[in-house]
């Protein structure tokens, strides 16, 4: 049931982003969602006002809780670019030193850890290889990894760390388990 509303919703969303636009009328007719496939979402009426079904598509397009929209960037929340460049270069200047000495310690074909461009890209040899960078218009960092895929990473002030809110997990701790995973031997990134 809950899969035939998310496509039915999915439906109408085009025809609801159009209808909102600016330069669109100040109510939409009746006939625009009586069709059968729209019907159900809405008690019939001869018009119905553009304010009301503005308010049901910014609750349908733009959930009002992170939680619901874990992707969502709140623009007052963004680190000031000053203090994002410092957390994020200190975060991947110290990744770069930890795993260059890991490294050292592990016997892996390929084994290579660079940095340019403030991108830092680790090879694994066969295994694969992870590129880590600053994405500052989101002040995030972003992670390929070949065992998760690709994450973006948000500064959580309370944990003091950069955390994927989608899984809440930590960049460290991610790096930590699948490297340990990768090349049979632990390493410590904290």
């Amino acid at each position: 049931m809950a899969s035939s509303c998310s496509r039915k919703l999915l439906l109408l969303r085009k025809p609801l982003c159009r209808a909102l636009k600016p330069n669109s009328s100040s109510t939409i007719q009746r006939s625009f969602l009586s069709t059968s496939t729209h019907k159900y979402l809405l008690e019939p009426s001869d018009t119905i006002s553009s304010s009301l079904l503005s308010e049901l598509s910014r609750s349908y397009c733009s959930p009002s809780s992170p939680l619901q929209d874990p992707s969502a960037i709140d623009n007052r929340f963004l680190l000031p670019e000053d203090e994002y460049h410092r957390l994020a270069n200190a975060t991947i200047h110290d990744l770069q030193d930890k795993l260059e000495e890991y490294g050292d310690s592990v016997d892996i074909d390929g084994f290579d850890v660079d940095y340019g461009n403030e991108v830092l890209t680790l090879k694994l040899g066969s295994l694969g290889t992870y590129v880590i960078n600053k994405q500052t218009p989101n002040r995030q960092i972003w992670m390929s990894s070949p065992v998760s895929g690709p994450s973006r990473f948000d500064w959580d002030q309370n944990s003091k760390g950069w955390v994927y809110r989608r899984t809440k997990a930590n960049l460290v701790k991610v790096l930590e388990e699948e490297l340990e995973k990768l090349c049979g031997s632990a390493i410590d990134l904290s």
